[in-house]
Formats: structure tokens, C-alpha cells, sequence
């Protein structure tokens, strides 16, 4: 592991920490570009011609640069992720009371591994929607204090354990808050005693729960990064590195590039801020016309740009060696894995998957091809949703990793920088 590699995977820590939920994930990744020279746009006014800028809806930022080269009609080159995680969801009236214990409803958010949240110390992330005196306003919350837990039953009450833990989400992944007999409170007044409102302000909230243990350097040698949400932070810190880097770089050749890192993945995409809407359309298009072309040249930009879909990759588990294809393992430390599926639920094909490993060579970085057992169901990302919406040429990539959509996931430390190069050469051209 060389210095730069270290480097990068410490800054993969950091941002993972600093972005509990997804609305911190883009906050933090606009903070980044904006350090770079990156100017935030809202999406109401009119846009300047050229420049590097962003705009940020919720939990979804999508922030583009045009290249001292950068032409209508000679494509983009795009890179997307996604910022949001499986967790447990705060319910909207969340106050619960039972046996003398003050708990909190909550929903299960996408296909978490949920004995994996069993026995942590919880934090609270998200927004909160506060009235105040003739304004609406949106706040971020993150409380890094263990608030929830959800403890488990002990296995001498349980004699179903023999058959394999068995949790209904409804009933028995609901986490403690405290007890009746202290000081009457409840979880409204708590956030609203973290925001500095009256508890009466609050009107409504986006709030989740995050496990509270750091993330780390991890195995003997350090080959390991430890953490929460690499799925897929891991991919939305790279996509964001490589911007920045190639911006900082000069830039003077590249055309066109874009990072979008999206809400709700996990759950289908299928919202105002997600992949299978129409927000990336409607940026892109615009950024046509704030260059001065039109529908004509925008289809023509489509007609020549090439997507780069970063989303985790799942690496060969020693353990269960026999649910993999044993010609395309992914291991850890070893470089991207570029992602292949016949049933078309990852859009690589020949033609983008020779052009990432271009990439890949121009940076001196390795790679890996990924294809998923025949007699097993494959995952999908966002890189079939754009691919099929926009008809632009698509390649699915992806940090190899262990325990996917766990609390607490693995990956390799080597791998964060071999990504961000792949991805800042792929953005070079």
C-alpha cells in the first residue's frame, strides 16, 4: 500500500463519517467541489455558459464541468452512484411505550442485513422540516450520541435459535429509546433540543439510523477499510475525487463531464430525485442550452457520451466460495470490477467494457471482469436506468467488497485509489 493509497482511503473514512444519510452525503460531496471551484446553481434560475457548477435536490447532487475543449455534439462523459444505504427508517409518528421502556417505530429502508443492526449503538441522520415565524426551513440533523438500540433476546428465551435468527421488523427490530420512569421527554422534543426549536416548529422529517462505530483500517497488514455505508459511498467518494482531481488538473481537455450521485437506489430509483426520473434529463439538456445549442444538439451530445455506472461489486467470500462464478471473481485489492450480466441487469457490453479497461490502463491501475453465477439472481444499479432513459453507452464498475448492505461492510484499501485514478482517467478521455 503506498502513501497516496493510504491517503485516499483515510479520505474515504472521513467522508463516510461526515455523511451519515444521504442528504449529508451530498452536502459533503458539494463541499468537496466547491473547494475545488465548483459554484452551486439552483435549479430556478438561469445558468451561466461553461464553468464548473452543481446543484443539489435532497439527497442527490449532480455537478458537471466543461472542458476548455468542450463542444456541443461531441458527448459527455458521466459517472453516477448512489448516495443512499439499507438502514432503519424513523417512522413519522414515531413515540412508542411499552413495559416501562420509551422505544421508536421505525421502517426497514432497502434490503439491509438486519441482524447486522442488532446490539449497536444507533445515532440519528437526516432532515427535519422546522416552521418558524414566516418561513419554512430545512435543517440537517446528525446526532453522533447513542440515542437507539436494538437489543437482542437472549438465547436461552429463544429456542427457535436452533433454526437460524429469525427477526420480524415489526415487532422485534423496534430499538429502546430509554426508560418511562426518566425525566418525561420524548423523541420529538429531543430533536427539537438539538435543533434549538420548540418542539410545536417541527412539522415533519427525513430521519434514519447510522451505527456510531468509526470506520478503520482494518487486518493485520492494513489491508482492510471497516465501515458503514460503502455501499456506495465507496463509489460516490471516488466519483467525487476524480471530479475534482480532474478539474484541478486544468481540465483543458475532457469535453463534457459529469458526476451524478442519486437518492433512493436502494429502493427503485423511481422518485424526483432518483435515477429513473427526470432530473438528470432535464440538467443535462440544460446544460446544452446554457451553451447555446438546442434539442438538436442535444441529442447529439446523448449520441456521442459513454456512463460510467460506479456501484459496489460483491467480492469472493472465503467462506462461501461455491456462490460464485469461479471464471470472474472479484478479489479484494486487485482493481475495479467491471460488472457483466446477459439478462441486461448490468448494461456493460463489449464495446463500454474495452473502453473502461482503456481507462484502466491509461492509469496504470488493474481491473477485474465480475459476472454472476448462472443459477443465481443478480443485483442491478443505476447504470441500466440511465442507459435505457438517455441511450447513452453504459459500463457497470465497482469496488470489490465483503457483507453488502450489512451496518458494517469490507473492502480493500488499495482499491479506493485504484477507482479514483480509473475514474479520473476515464473522465480525461
Amino acid at each position: 500500500m503506498t502513501h497516496s493509497q493510504l491517503k485516499e482511503a483515510a479520505g474515504l473514512i472521513e467522508f463516510i463519517g461526515a455523511a451519515p444519510s444521504p442528504y449529508h452525503a451530498a452536502a459533503a460531496a458539494r463541499d468537496r467541489l466547491v473547494d475545488a471551484g465548483f459554484t452551486e446553481l439552483s435549479e430556478t434560475e438561469v445558468w451561466p455558459r461553461g464553468g464548473s457548477h452543481l446543484v443539489v435536490r435532497g439527497g442527490t447532487l449532480i455537478a458537471w464541468h466543461v472542458s476548455e475543449d468542450g463542444r456541443l455534439g461531441t458527448g459527455m462523459r458521466l459517472i453516477g452512484a448512489h448516495t443512499d444505504s439499507p438502514n432503519l427508517r424513523i417512522r413519522p409518528r414515531p413515540e412508542l411505550s411499552h413495559l416501562g421502556y420509551r422505544q421508536v417505530g421505525v421502517d426497514l429502508y432497502g434490503g439491509a442485513l438486519v441482524n447486522s443492526w442488532l446490539d449497536r449503538d444507533l445515532g440519528v441522520s437526516g432532515r427535519v422540516v422546522v416552521q418558524l415565524p414566516g418561513k419554512r426551513d430545512v435543517r440537517l440533523l446528525k446526532v453522533d450520541r447513542p440515542w437507539l438500540r436494538v437489543a437482542q433476546l437472549a438465547p436461552h428465551l429463544d429456542s427457535r435459535r436452533a433454526d437460524g435468527l429469525q427477526i420480524n421488523p415489526q415487532t422485534q427490530l423496534v430499538p429502546i429509546l430509554g426508560l418511562e420512569s426518566t425525566r418525561a421527554y420524548s423523541f420529538t422534543s429531543l430533536l427539537a433540543d438539538e435543533l434549538g426549536v420548540d418542539p410545536a416548529a417541527i412539522r415533519s422529517w427525513d430521519l434514519m439510523t447510522h451505527d456510531l462505530t468509526p470506520g478503520s483500517i482494518a487486518g493485520a497488514g492494513g489491508e482492510f477499510i471497516s465501515a458503514a455505508r460503502l455501499d456506495n459511498l465507496g463509489s460516490c467518494f471516488a466519483a467525487t475525487r476524480a471530479m475534482t482531481d480532474h478539474v484541478k488538473g486544468g481540465a483543458e481537455r475532457g469535453g463534457i463531464a459529469v458526476v451524478c450521485l442519486f437518492d433512493h437506489e436502494e429502493v427503485g430509483s423511481s422518485t424526483s430525485s432518483g435515477a429513473a426520473g427526470a432530473l438528470l434529463p432535464s440538467i443535462l439538456e440544460r446544460i446544452v442550452l446554457s451553451l447555446g445549442g438546442g434539442r438538436e444538439e442535444y441529442l447529439r451530445t446523448l449520441a456521442g457520451s459513454m456512463l460510467v455506472s460506479a456501484d459496489m461489486a460483491h467480492a469472493v467470500h472465503p467462506n462461501y466460495e461455491d456462490h460464485y462464478e469461479p471464471g470472474h471473481l472479484v478479489h479484494l485489492n486487485q482493481g475495479p470490477g467491471i460488472k457483466r450480466n446477459s439478462g441486461q441487469r448490468q448494461a456493460t457490453d463489449a464495446l463500454t467494457e474495452a473502453a473502461f479497461i482503456g481507462a484502466c490502463e491509461r492509469a496504470k491501475v488493474p481491473f477485474q471482469i465480475h459476472l454472476n453465477r448462472a443459477d443465481r439472481p443478480c443485483g442491478t444499479t443505476i447504470g441500466p436506468l440511465l442507459s435505457a432513459r438517455l441511450g447513452v453507452a453504459t459500463v457497470d464498475v465497482g469496488i470489490g467488497q465483503l457483507a453488502m448492505h450489512s451496518a458494517r461492510e469490507l473492502c480493500g484499501t488499495d482499491d479506493v485509489g485504484h477507482m479514483v485514478k480509473a475514474l479520473a482517467s476515464f473522465l480525461r478521455g
